[in-house]
């Protein structure tokens, strides 16, 4: 029988999702956690990889196992089993063909800066302080939907078929935080993007290609042809990992 499980993981203290020799792994943790509860061997498959600090706050897993689980006296045994950096919300039967990776079809990533010191946000967040042109960053949004070829934002010599990618959905927000009792308007900026599929470190470079933008580094001409030229040296810089969070997956008749 198969099992699908539906977590959220904050990706400080992992070396990332997958299973990495000689270090920890959000992957390895459940694997150790479900073997030991379940008595028996499992490697779980999830529904795609994040990068050593990256947090989830949605993240789908599947594994296999013999017999009928009591799904929600194991969701309260692995929550009281797994660090506090782990939690599970859900474990559910689903067909014996379904996958969480391949079945996918939809994801969302955010990424987030503050952009005043606060020593509240620094796990979860890139402080970055030169002015930023929120509205320029919205421009190069946009050009994302022209195209499907992100290569110059995929990390160099990483095993894929394709460098197409579909997306769907880019903005930048502005929020602002409460620091000292004195408010401080618009010191938060959140970078939204959802995608059929995203290449490993894409985000992060996008973001960073992007800041360029919003300094005035480069122009949204600039931004157009450095997707052009499928070539990552001709992008900007990836950003920390810290402030990045994979938000949501989705499937389709799935459950």
């Amino acid at each position: 029988m198969r099992y699908f499980i539906e977590l959220a993981y904050k990706g400080t203290n992992y070396h990332g999702w997958q299973y990495q020799p000689a270090a920890d792994s959000v992957q390895e943790t459940l694997n150790k956690a479900l073997s030991i509860l379940l008595k028996t061997d499992i490697d779980i498959v999830g529904a795609g990889r994040t990068d050593t600090g990256v947090h989830a706050k949605q993240m789908f897993a599947h594994f296999d196992y013999e017999t009928e689980i009591e799904t929600q006296q194991l969701v309260h045994k692995l929550n009281s089993f797994l660090p506090k950096d782990i939690v599970v919300f859900n474990i559910f039967k689903v067909a014996n063909d379904a996958h969480a990776r391949f079945d996918a079809t939809k994801r969302t990533y955010e990424y987030h800066i503050h952009t005043m010191k606060n020593p509240f946000e620094n796990e979860g967040s890139y402080q970055f302080q030169l002015p930023l042109d929120i509205d320029k960053m919205n421009e190069a949004c946009e050009i994302l939907f022209k195209h499907k070829d992100f290569e110059c934002f995929s990390k160099v010599n990483t095993d894929v078929r394709t460098f197409n990618c579909v997306i769907f959905e880019a903005h930048w927000t502005r929020g602002g935080t409460e620091q000292s009792g004195a408010e401080q308007t618009g010191n938060k900026l959140i970078f939204t993007i959802s995608a059929d599929r995203f290449l490993r470190n894409m985000v992060r470079a996008i973001v960073g290609t992007m800041i360029n933008i919003g300094t005035g580094k480069i122009s949204l001409i600039d931004f157009e042809k450095i997707i052009d030229s499928k070539n990552r040296s001709q992008a900007g810089f990836s950003v920390p990992a810290q402030g990045l969070y994979l938000t949501k997956i989705e499937y389709e008749n799935l459950f």
